[in-house]
């Protein structure tokens, strides 16, 4: 659990030193700043996507997420997380839903992607917390420019990484035999990833203001895609 605390910990301070220094930048700026993320985002999430040995697996894995998402209402329940989360910060201003709009995008992104899967399995397994301490500094700058743009609500997204890590982590040690041959070159991970990256390009869409996609419905897809590995690897 130590790179999951590490992980959070990181996310608290990019988060506090993003929204002291963005409530003085000018709107131009902070707008700037969005754009980048927008773009660099859509580019990590075309550099993971090309990496998938069948694309069909990814697509079937987003069709059928995305159909299990809309009827489990994924998408709404994390909207409304943010909102009760945001009465509690907000003083019943304007701000309230750009609080849930950064609470919702930057748990996205640091959830979303195979370094927190793979990073919380070792840190479970075998005590090694590297892994997690890489992502610790890039979720901390990246909290860090969130912040700046999108506002405080970015630091409620620490919540939700260590609920996520930290269940990985605890459950790698229940099941140790089968999480124990899990590496980053593994089918399932390599489609998990590959998944979790067209999701990102939809986040980086998203952030550009080019479309309004409620990503949180795919959720299903990221278990999904190694299901599917394994169930091909059964049937051949």
């Amino acid at each position: 659990m130590l790179g999951t605390i590490v992980n959070v910990i990181a996310i608290l301070v990019g988060s506090l030193s993003g929204n002291f220094l963005g409530n003085k930048m000018p709107e131009r700026l902070k707008q700037t700043l969005l754009n980048a993320l927008g773009l660099s985002t859509l580019i990590l999430g075309i550099h993971m996507g090309i990496k998938s040995d069948n694309l069909l697996i990814v697509m079937g894995s987003l069709l059928l997420g995305g159909i299990i998402g809309e009827g489990l209402k994924l998408d709404d329940k994390l909207n409304w997380l943010g909102q009760k989360l945001e009465q509690r910060l907000s003083n019943g201003d304007q701000t309230e839903n750009k609080i849930s709009k950064a609470f919702v995008t930057a748990t996205l992104v640091f959830c979303i992607g195979p370094l927190a899967i793979i990073g919380a399995i070792l840190d479970g397994l075998t005590g090694n917390s590297m892994p997690l301490f890489i992502k610790s500094i890039l979720d901390g700058f990246a909290a860090f420019a969130f912040s700046a743009s999108l506002g405080i609500g970015v630091i409620l997204s620490a919540i939700p990484v260590f609920l996520y890590q930290g269940s990985i982590s605890l459950s790698s040690i229940y099941f140790q035999n089968y999480m124990s041959t899990i590496t980053e070159q593994s089918q399932g991970i390599i489609e998990l990833s590959a998944t979790g990256g067209v999701m990102i390009i939809g986040l980086g869409i998203t952030l550009l203001g080019l479309k309004e996609i409620r990503i949180a419905v795919f959720l299903p897809a990221i278990g999904l895609a190694p299901l599917i590995v394994k169930i091909l690897e059964l049937i051949n």
